[in-house]
């Protein structure tokens, strides 16, 4: 503020997963290589509070493997982006998202490029540039970006951070698990390609789904955050929907679960929740379950019928035994109806 300086933030999505943080690492790291803009600092921000970054295991494993320090990262709650853009110096890029919280809206005329691979719910005015495109993985849209730059400007540790995320995000890209597409594998094969010294693919993927599986040490709060998006509805209603990544019988049987879910929504302010359970069978093969919370019978009733009753995609939902009448439970016949497809369908609900 005091030199005047441009900053230019590249900031991923509020759940801060390894794919909106490698985005914008890597994203930033390309930018202040390629970008005209003299005197301007890009700074990837990851978009929780840096307390956070511990629930995000397979993020921690892939830094720490590729000897990224955690010092030299920036959270959001160590930089002021309100008060860069009341100085009239903020830029910004969103990664892994295309529209910012309600909370980030007085923001939204400092955007000057999107990349997603979301189908956009809002249309973007120039010169905002924009690049959606629904593949698995958003680190794919970005390697193609960093691709067609100037050489060096894709370099080995970027290009680590990129392979391993699209790895992941597209399940080895096993087509089994419905998530990759065919520019997914052209992107790990031109890094595979550019970097022949990048670890096996199986060898990687497994040491990464391993560590975001990881919850042995987690309380069931922490467990509910480290893979958080939320949704608005009319009014102050949100609903919070979170990835659980263990099968949703042994959630359930969590000690004091009932009161950790009634203690999680009060403090994020949160009208429900809907949890999301995810696991994997040795070939790959997703496994998905559901469990709607809410203490408000109309909001718990509403959020049912609009999952129980979707045709876009269809959900294919059995009910489960549930132990509580304030939660309801379901078995996911359709294991390729992911969050991201399902977060449309509470959003309208709301």
């Amino acid at each position: 503020v005091r030199r005047r300086q441009e900053v230019h933030v590249v900031l991923g999505n509020e759940s801060c997963d390894l794919d909106s943080t490698v985005s914008a690492l890597a994203l930033a790291h390309f930018l202040a290589q390629t970008s005209p803009a003299p005197g301007a600092a890009f700074v990837p921000v990851l978009n929780i509070p840096r307390a956070d970054l511990a629930l995000r295991t397979e993020t921690t494993w892939l830094l720490r493997a590729l000897g990224i320090s955690s010092a030299a990262l920036i959270f959001r709650d160590e930089i002021d982006l309100g008060e860069l853009q009341g100085w009239g110096l903020l830029s910004l890029t969103l990664v892994d998202q295309h529209s910012l919280p309600g909370a980030d809206a007085a923001l939204e005329e400092a955007v000057v490029e999107v990349i997603d691979h979301r189908p956009l719910e809002r249309d973007r005015a120039a010169p905002c540039r924009v690049t959606v495109a629904p593949v698995g993985s958003c680190a794919t849209l970005v390697t193609e970006r960093m691709a067609q730059g100037p050489p060096g400007a894709l370099d080995r540790l970027a290009a680590a951070l990129l392979h391993a995320t699209i790895l992941l995000d597209c399940i080895n890209l096993s087509p089994a698990a419905g998530k990759v597409t065919p520019r997914d594998v052209a992107c790990v094969e031109l890094l595979e390609g550019r970097f022949p010294e990048l670890p096996p693919r199986d060898e990687i993927f497994e040491a990464l789904q391993a560590a975001k599986f990881d919850v042995s040490g987690l309380t069931t709060e922490q467990m509910l955050r480290k893979d958080l998006k939320v949704v608005s509805g009319e009014g102050d209603l949100v609903l919070a929907i979170s990835g659980i990544y263990l099968k949703l019988e042994e959630f359930l049987l969590r000690p004091n679960l009932l009161q950790d879910l009634e203690a999680f929504c009060q403090a994020g302010g949160y009208a429900g929740l809907v949890a999301m359970s995810i696991s994997y069978s040795q070939q790959q093969q997703p496994s998905r379950q559901l469990a709607v919370y809410s203490l408000q019978q109309s909001l718990r009733r509403t959020v049912c019928q609009a999952l129980e009753e979707s045709s876009t995609p269809p959900l294919q939902l059995q009910p489960l035994p549930s132990p509580w009448p304030c939660l309801a439970a379901y078995a996911q016949g359709n294991s390729l109806a992911s969050r991201k497809k399902v977060l449309p369908l509470l959003r309208a609900a709301l």
